[in-house]
């Protein structure tokens, strides 16, 4: 007979030191083949022992022996079994073997093996790498759900179950384990529970998914020390997601880049007892992808007590293509609902003017105009339109189209406009705005106040005629503007004064001549010769007079 003996001798260090480091397959010394042994353990089955190993020939003998973990080596085992049957494998060279085991006392045992296979190979002593936990096991066989298919009117579910406890020493007469916390697993969620005397447990939750796989698992209890805890069996539990329907105010929103759009609507949910209110459930509106995807999200509110709702939806993001959600992904107890939604937005322009009304009543008007988001476009033919108001506050009317040279078209570039234009609004208010297109937005300066008032000279004449030559004279006369419709003096102007001698064609600049307060002309001249003076505001007339008619006052010199 091939015999070999492992560990029979082991010292106590040596032996704790194999425990912690695990061991391999133990088999038969000098030898190819004979038993091997892979493992023995309870299986978290009380009372039972399960043995793995293999031989190359079938095994016939199997005797294990249970030693408490706090025994020394070499020490008297606490007890042993022979009494296997196989209780896995195709034949007996190779498989799991189970017998069952009566100790005095509770604990943790480690396990040596004997084995002996057809040939008469024998194995003594194998250790296996685990130990025995011959201890009460606690263990709750089944969970009941009521409702069993909660929905919308029965969200909440109740645990329920018991706990047994099984002491390996009597593993046929299982009893209820009071006082044993329980943890139950509710999907994203626990809650917990405490047997009572009988074993029971109740526990409460509302599910946040459609479907649910509960277990619960018993914990360490002073009642029962060193207990094996296990897990109870799977309870799937599946929901009903009730149709869902809702309202909304607009379908579309058109929006300038900056301003804020509204929804309003109400949401319902559909029960046995009819179409209802649905409160506190999220409308969000999403702008979709190519495929009608959500991809990002523009606004986000929730219903109220009635489900009526308020949805504010930012400019931020354009969405032509979009849809209002009531609901979330996954809610438990209702279906999702949708309606299709666009939103527009047109992108905010920057438009700046300057104008100027000049002494002979000509516009000239210049101005930019650009675009910063990089989402818009120019329009094929962008143009400006120029528009003045008698108060600029209302009555605007449209003076003239000018259109917007396009060089750079892209956004923060400044693309300019101009034009000059004879006018006969010499008091009004000017402004220019931009004719949007659905990318750009309109825009519109602040009203320009320009005006001129109309001038002429009154009473003109030479204040002495004839007059000697090389004798000084002045001028008479009265200048003038016209506010409103009457005239009043102008002081401070400067009217020029001409002179075209006699037989001469063609007038001469002479000097500029002064107004006093009352409009009177200040100036004096020396006679040369014979001709025609002439005078007109014609020159630089300020900001607010137009040129006057030139009068004349012919002057003989002796």
């Amino acid at each position: 007979m091939r015999r070999s003996t492992f560990l029979a001798a082991a010292t106590a260090t040596a032996l704790a030191a194999t425990l912690f480091a695990g061991l391999a397959p133990a088999h038969a010394d000098n030898t190819t083949g004979g038993p091997v042994l892979s493992d023995a353990d309870g299986w978290y089955e009380p009372g039972l022992v399960f043995v793995t190993a293999h031989s190359d020939r079938p095994l016939t003998h199997i005797t294990a022996h249970f030693y408490p973990l706090d025994a020394p080596a070499g020490g008297p085992e606490a007890g042993s079994t022979e009494d296997f049957t196989q209780y896995t494998g195709q034949d007996a060279t190779s498989g799991v073997w189970r017998a069952p085991v009566h100790l005095a006392d509770l604990g943790d045992y480690r396990v040596t093996v004997d084995l002996e296979d057809a040939s008469g190979a024998t194995v003594t002593g194998a250790l296996s790498p685990h130990t025995l936990r011959y201890q009460t096991l606690v263990r709750i066989p089944e969970l009941t759900a009521t409702p069993a298919v909660p929905d919308y009117l029965h969200q909440q579910v109740t645990v329920s179950g018991t706990a047994v406890a099984t002491d390996p020493r009597h593993p046929d007469t299982p009893t209820p384990a009071a006082g044993v916390p329980v943890d139950i697993e509710t999907g994203r969620g626990r809650v917990n529970a405490t047997t009572t005397d009988d074993g029971r447990f109740t526990a409460a939750f509302v599910p946040v998914q459609t479907s649910i796989d509960l277990t619960a698992a018993p914990g360490a209890s002073v009642n029962y020390p060193g207990a094996i805890d296990l897990l109870s069996p799977k309870k799937s539990l599946h929901t009903t997601q009730a149709p869902v329907r809702f309202t909304a105010s607009t379908h579309a929103l058109n929006l300038k880049q900056g301003a804020t759009g509204t929804v309003t609507g109400r949401a319902e949910i559909q029960t046995t007892a009819g179409w209802q209110p649905l409160p506190n459930t999220t409308i969000s509106l999403a702008g979709l992808d190519a495929h009608n995807q959500p991809l990002f999200e523009v606004g986000e509110t929730t219903t109220d007590s009635h489900g009526a709702y308020t949805l504010h939806v930012s400019s931020y993001n354009a969405a032509p293509a979009a849809e209002l959600i009531a609901g979330t992904d996954y809610m438990p107890f209702q279906q999702l609902a949708t309606e299709p939604f666009s939103l527009h937005v047109a992108y905010a322009t920057h438009l700046d003017m300057s104008a100027d009304l000049t002494d002979a009543s000509s516009l000239k008007v210049s101005g930019y105009v650009y675009y910063e988001d990089a989402r818009a476009h120019w329009p094929a033919n962008p143009t400006i339109t120029l528009q003045y108001s008698k108060d600029g506050k209302s009555g605007w009317k449209n003076a003239t189209t000018i259109p917007v040279k396009i060089r750079y078209n892209k956004p923060q570039f400044e693309e300019d406009f101009a034009r000059a234009l004879t006018t006969t609004n010499t008091n009004a208010y000017w402004r220019a705005q931009f004719n949007g297109n659905p990318d750009l937005a309109t825009s519109t300066t602040k009203p320009v106040h320009l005006y001129r008032y109309a001038t002429r000279i009154t009473g003109f004449h030479a204040s002495a005629n004839p007059v000697r030559k090389n004798q000084a004279f002045s001028f008479a006369g009265t200048l003038q503007y016209k506010n409103g419709t009457a005239w009043k003096p102008l002081y401070g102007g400067s009217p020029t004064l001409y002179f075209k001698p006699r037989g001469s064609t063609t007038y001469r600049y002479v000097s500029e001549l002064d107004t006093d307060k009352h409009g009177h002309l200040i100036g004096m001249e020396t006679a040369k010769q014979d001709g025609t003076w002439a005078i007109a505001l014609s020159r630089q007339t300020g900001d607010h007079y137009l040129r006057s008619a030139q009068v004349t006052d012919y002057v003989d010199v002796r």
